[in-house]
């Protein structure tokens, strides 16, 4: 069972999570990387206007916010206190500062909630991966520092300048104490690195390589001469066997100990490659491809990390059963591995759209079996309308989640008549799917908003439309609505009205759109997530997640 959160992270942190509970943390924090390296460093003089939070936009900026939120991490006296005055010493306000402002009370709030033997995954981009570290330092302890990972997370690139081409991001990886949770993650080799390091084959086509028996360090107890089945005697190294009298014994019997063929040489062992568990696994992970333009589980969103990823770092610091803590868990791939990995989860976003897709995806993946608890989310009619009211974008992107629809692109200006859509294939040899187009209402609606969903409906020739709004539809409406008659499904003739109006109140309560089943029809909704645009404020809204 998993619980996901909407809202800041921060204040979710500090209000349900209590100390000590969680296993697992992963963070892959929102950071603009399309933004150029010098634009971070930028004086800015705070009197900006502050920037909400939204969701085509992972990036921060120092204003009268974030100079305020400064103040209040410098007042506490300590460590983290002294790491941020010299970033600012040395930064200035600019909106690399801006990010480390935002960072460093999540951070301690993180280490707060994590178990004595628990571990914190931070996944960053280069450009303030060394900010990072010293904070993580600050707040978690020197001594506490594991690993530095990186992860090859793109392919070469050809447009290199006069620099070398980035293709990697950063993974800090700390613990919060002494001992912590460790499962040793091997790599497995490819048919050439094993032919390569298993060089030899016995009778039975067994691949293996000679190892030393030589200790590595100097064992008096272990330096004995040693009979072996041949009739020869062989002397140890000076440090001694690498293990007892029985033990060389037990090889001598089972045929591993690999004979010089010189007089006087070293004894060795036989190692086979069928008994090794691969290789153990190093601080450059270059075996986990990326999300490819084709692959089966890419959503669209442009820094979406393979759940490989996300499977290898969770099996490595969690055993089943812990909970596992995602406070920027965007399209929800930590989640989706932790869920497969039979890991309990928690996952916090601050947009109703991240919630919505995450119960999608979970449900798409695992079925009605998977259980999923809300908090943040509007629980009654009453909540929808002031969440409508706060927030037109989080209303619209909560209200599509209902009926499983996706978020179109996002642009400045007109919508197009289009707020999200439905795809399914009712037909498997249509070379498209079919489309409900799904529009979202939170003020006022009358009979025109009616007739201008059924314009679009012809426009784009969608098989249905759907209006979904606060206010229960009049008369007009409703006849209107009517007069758009039925959509008939390709090959069973059922027939669903092609104009549909729905409340808020009545999705909530169970009331669902009329349209073509999982039976009837294969729906294609998130497997054809559109394609993100490269820079962060042009992206689609399903393309604005980090992870």
């Amino acid at each position: 069972m998993g619980t996901l959160y909407y809202g800041d992270n921060l204040d979710i942190l500090r209000r349900y999570l209590k100390d000590e509970t969680v296993g697992l943390v992963y963070l892959d924090p929102p950071f603009n990387s399309a933004q150029s390296y010098n634009a971070f460093f930028h004086e800015k003089d705070g009197t900006e206007a502050a920037s909400q939070i939204r969701a085509f936009e992972d990036t921060w900026h120092w204003d009268i916010h974030t100079k305020k939120a400064y103040a209040e991490i410098t007042e506490q006296p300590g460590k983290v206190s002294d790491v941020m005055q010299a970033f600012y010493t040395f930064l200035g306000g600019n909106d690399m500062m801006a990010y480390l402002t935002m960072m460093a009370p999540r951070l301690v709030e993180l280490r707060r909630v994590l178990k004595p033997a628990g571990s914190l995954y931070l996944h960053c981009d280069p450009t303030a991966s060394h900010y990072l570290k010293l904070l993580c330092d600050a707040v978690f302890g020197t001594d506490q520092f594991r690993n530095e990972i990186t992860w090859k997370r793109t392919f070469a690139h050809g447009n290199v300048g006069r620099n070398y081409g980035s293709i990697a991001d950063v993974i800090l990886f700390y613990t919060k104490g002494e001992p912590y949770c460790w499962n040793q993650p091997y790599r497995q080799l490819s048919p050439e690195e094993m032919e390569e390091k298993y060089p030899f084959v016995d009778g039975e086509g067994r691949r293996w390589q000679s190892v030393t028996l030589r200790n590595p360090g100097q064992r008096p107890n272990l330096h004995f001469p040693f009979q072996a089945s041949n009739g020869v005697t062989y002397q140890p190294h000076p440090n001694g066997w690498s293990c007892n009298l029985e033990r060389m014994q037990k090889y001598d019997r089972e045929g591993r100990l690999h004979f010089p063929s010189k007089p006087g040489g070293a004894l060795r062992l036989k190692m086979f490659a069928d008994e090794s568990q691969g290789e153990k696994l190093q601080n450059i992970w270059e075996d986990i491809a990326p999300i490819g333009a084709n692959a089966a589980e890419r959503l669209g969103y442009p820094t979406q990390k393979p759940v490989a990823l996300l499977e290898r770092i969770i099996k490595a610091s969690s055993n089943p059963g812990d909970l596992v803590l995602d406070p920027f868990c965007g399209c929800g791939t930590t989640i989706d591995a932790a869920e497969k990995l039979g890991r309990r989860w928690i996952g916090i976003d601050i947009t109703q759209l991240a919630t919505s897709l995450i119960k999608n995806r979970l449900r798409d993946t695992y079925g009605d079996k998977v259980e999923i608890l809300t908090i943040g989310e509007p629980t009654t009619p009453n909540e929808a309308f002031v969440l409508a009211e706060q927030d037109k974008f989080q209303f619209q992107w909560w209200a599509l989640g209902l009926v499983g629809a996706r978020p179109v692109e996002q642009k400045k200006g007109a919508d197009h008549g289009i707020d999200g859509k439905i795809l399914f294939r009712d037909d498997p040899r249509a070379p498209r799917p079919e489309q409900i187009i799904i529009q979202v209402k939170g003020g006022k609606t009358g009979v025109k908003d009616v007739r201008d969903l059924r314009g679009v409906i012809d426009r784009e020739n969608a098989a249905i439309g759907v209006l979904i709004s606060l206010q229960p539809a009049t008369a007009p409406m409703e006849t209107e609505a009517a007069s758009a008659e039925f959509y008939e499904h390709k090959l069973t003739r059922a027939k669903y009205p092609r104009l549909q109006l729905r409340t808020v109140k009545e999705l909530m309560e169970g009331k669902g759109i009329e349209r073509p089943s999982s039976v009837a029809a294969v729906d294609e909704t998130f497997k054809r997530a559109p394609k993100a645009e490269a820079k962060g404020h042009k992206q689609t809204a399903l393309g604005i997640y980090p992870d």
